[in-house]
């Protein structure tokens, strides 16, 4: 059941359900601003029904600026059939699996979260998710994750927690919503990365005029 679970995360990451809100792009700031704006951001709920049960999922999910998966954090609450509340962090391959991710909001100390499935381009830890752990990121400020990459060196990454209650405590977003955002992401990921092969043309007619 922990692996299903799991795999069920992972399809709706690699479905492209994601936020690029903290996506960084190479262009005058103005012209970024006025991007970011239109882009997906922060905390999100998204729910479905499968099979006898609801799964709800509050998720914020960090990626590069080709797309790729940088982290994604799922509160999952299944109700129905199987009851469970489930707190997984996905990060990408090549980690240390016996490190676990360090999961620490603001200043406390930080948790280990162990590690429960490994797919081809991700790997889940997981935890219960508890009452407790709900209060602390509603009063939290910010949530720094932290994964051990195959060079044993560790790689955190800071995720605001600001509007992650509107989101646990609010409706989830319609489908149609759903799909423009997914829209919105791809959108931006194929703009971004023209702007980066624009922008390597650029570079090597440079260096041929400075050679000629």
């Amino acid at each position: 059941m922990r692996a299903t679970f799991s795999k069920f995360i992972a399809v709706m990451v690699s479905a492209g359900v994601v936020s690029v809100g903290a996506i960084a792009v190479s262009q005058p700031a103005r012209a970024q601003a006025q991007q970011q704006q239109q882009l997906p951001q922060g905390w999100f709920k998204v729910c479905s029904k499968q099979e006898d049960n609801d799964i709800c999922n509050v998720q914020n999910i960090r990626t590069a600026n080709t797309g790729q998966l940088l982290t994604a954090v799922n509160l999952i609450q299944i109700t129905g059939k199987v009851n469970r509340a489930i707190f997984q962090i996905a990060v990408p391959t090549g980690r240390v699996i016996p490190a676990g991710i360090g999961m620490q909001i603001d200043g406390g100390q930080a948790q280990k979260i162990e590690y429960a499935l490994c797919l081809p381009d991700r790997c889940i830890a997981e935890a219960p998710l508890t009452e407790a752990l709900v209060a602390s990121l509603k009063k939290g400020g910010e949530m720094t994750l932290t994964s051990i990459n195959f060079r044993n060196q560790p790689n955190p990454i800071k995720i605001s927690l600001s509007g992650f209650t509107a989101a646990f405590d609010g409706e989830a977003m319609k489908q149609s919503e759903v799909e423009d955002r997914q829209q919105q992401l791809q959108q931006a990921i194929e703009q971004r990365r023209e702007d980066m092969r624009k922008k390597l043309i650029e570079e090597q007619e440079k260096i041929k005029q400075g050679t000629n």
